[in-house]
């Protein structure tokens, strides 16, 4: 997907990008029975405590309603390809041949009027889903199950996908973009394809107040603050932050520390770590 530059009329419109929206339908509205009110809390939890800063304000928005399982067999058409403002990837519109419409993540190369099928006899195209057993060695997946029938809950971001590594004894070696090599049962399903939107990644944000509108409010470095709120605050003009490397605002190591529990319950199931070397 192509981004759209402006000529520099402000100093912020000078290096802001957007992206081009190419084959996005721009005057469909959100399928009425597919969308959920969401509520905003500012990153506060059940007592009204902060517990994830930095969020606040922005514009009014609806959830869409994906349909991470594709529990429904057959075949579908592709109405349209829609923006969603609660994800990076974009989203299709697709409807089944009972009339039955969902939303699913829209793959790299899907389009408007394209069909699409869900099942184990799916074909190896973009948007199809089917068992990891029925997906040939080699292809790259998204939208991957880590236990069968609760819906997809790895590689679903814009412009990622996984590849499927090797089978044996019903597991499946997978790759997932961070480099992890992990089992993942044979009986899971995955899409066919790479999330789209691609170019999601290189877009430049341009402006504070488009973080605004988004629902981030500014967030200040340590740095600047007084020792009594952060440890790296205090000193005369720009110190530095006085420790072995920079921390959270309640001294947890910032910068490479692991925090991956190592008796996971989960461990047994990764091959390869995503750092190892």
């Amino acid at each position: 997907m192509a981004i759209k530059t402006y000529k520099p009329t402000t100093p912020s419109r000078r290096h802001m990008t957007v992206s081009a929206f190419e084959g996005i339908d721009k005057k469909a509205k959100p399928e009425r029975g597919l969308t959920e009110v969401l509520k905003k809390n500012a990153g506060r939890n059940s007592y009204g405590r902060i517990t994830v800063r930095h969020h606040g304000g922005g514009n009014k928005q609806k959830y869409r309603i994906i349909d991470f399982k594709r529990d429904k067999e057959g075949k579908a058409t592709v109405v349209n390809l829609q923006y969603d403002p609660n994800r990076s990837a974009n989203i299709a519109l697709i409807e089944y041949e009972d009339g039955e419409r969902r939303y699913i993540l829209a793959p790299n190369g899907l389009k408007a009027g394209h069909i699409i099928m869900t099942g184990p006899d799916a074909d190896i195209l973009p948007g199809n889903c089917l068992p990891i057993a029925n997906i040939p060695v080699g292809e790259m997946i998204h939208n991957i199950e880590l236990y069968p029938g609760k819906g997809a809950q790895l590689v679903r971001a814009a412009g990622v996908a996984a590849q499927l590594m090797a089978k044996e004894n019903g597991m499946a070696q997978v790759r997932l973009p961070s480099g992890e090599v992990r089992y993942v049962r044979e009986n899971c399903k995955a899409t066919i394809g790479q999330v789209g939107n691609t170019d999601w990644a290189n877009i430049q944000i341009g402006k504070a107040g488009r973080k605004r509108h988004m629902g981030w409010r500014p967030t200040v470095r340590g740095s600047v603050m007084n020792p009594n709120d952060h440890p790296h605050g205090g000193g005369e003009g720009k110190s530095p932050v006085g420790r072995p490397g920079p921390v959270t605002p309640w001294g947890k190591p910032a910068l490479g520390y692991k925090t991956r529990k190592t008796k996971n319950r989960t461990e047994k199931f990764i091959v390869k770590h995503r750092n190892a070397k």
